[in-house]
């Protein structure tokens, strides 16, 4: 919720983007069109999302809501350098990142009994679904018209990892509280380094990139470092995994009112 209540950043985001940006805040060209349509979008889902939590009393409303201001006066950094390439190739890779997790999240929920909350998660999964179809269509493109700057941009990004949009935020005490709550949503299977590799190899084989042919050197490069990734990161991360079994750990979480969860 904190992630999509941050939304002005993400329209701000796409907007700076050369060739795609809305030049005037109301332009009618396509891409403005689009933007300030999912942007409204993910508005509905974060307002959603905020009226559950704050109904439920489960949570502690001024500390989520500091986190969500802290966040957006934060921004992002994506390290996409305006390139509209990069750009796209993180809103497919993260529009299905949060399919993943909402409808992981819907299924906890189904099984504790939270039958609202997992229609809530289920619906919007089913709207982070749209978006990361129309992005990784858009991407698609890019790889039929410039195979070679698309491999070369999807190189770069995988390079510089695909940070989550939350990765910045803050509640005015936990300076580690991305890393903190990665770590809680990994333990409970929400969003993971599997699902991580895992939408990579999907992307991989979606945009047909292990079958392209006429690259430079550079693009052959980029072709076998993107295409042996995946299986690298899996193998990472059953190590790390063996390595922290050992290492039981619990933080406090201001958003639960100071109660602790185990890492």
């Amino acid at each position: 919720m904190v992630t999509e209540e941050a939304l002005p950043t993400y329209q701000s985001f796409v907007n700076s983007l050369d060739g795609v940006r809305d030049e005037t805040g109301a332009s009618p060209t396509s891409w403005a069109v689009w933007n300030r349509g999912w942007s409204a979008e993910e508005n509905r889902l974060g307002d959603l999302l905020n009226k559950y939590l704050y109904l439920c009393g489960r949570v502690d409303m001024r500390q989520i809501e500091k986190t969500i201001h802290y966040l957006i006066g934060s921004g992002m950094d994506l390290r996409a350098e305006n390139n509209p390439y990069m750009g796209f190739i993180y809103t497919s890779f993260q529009e299905r990142a949060t399919f993943i997790s909402h409808g992981n999240t819907a299924r906890h929920a189904k099984e504790y009994g939270d039958i609202k909350l997992a229609q809530i998660c289920g619906t919007i999964a089913s709207d982070e679904k749209r978006h990361e179809t129309a992005y990784t269509k858009i991407v698609e493109k890019l790889f039929e018209i410039d195979p070679e700057g698309a491999l070369l941009a999807l190189a770069d990004m995988m390079k510089k990892k695909i940070t989550m949009p939350a990765h910045l935020m803050f509640d005015g005490r936990d300076e580690n509280l991305f890393e903190h709550f990665s770590s809680v949503a990994q333990r409970l299977g929400v969003y993971t380094a599997k699902d991580y590799a895992d939408i990579l190899e999907f992307l991989v084989g979606k945009w047909k990139v292990e079958t392209l042919t006429g690259l430079s050197g550079d693009g052959r490069k980029a072709q076998d470092y993107v295409c042996g990734l995946a299986p690298r990161i899996r193998r990472l991360e059953e190590m790390k995994s063996r390595s922290m079994a050992k290492e039981k750990r619990a933080v406090k979480f201001s958003w639960i009112f100071n109660r602790e969860a185990r890492l």
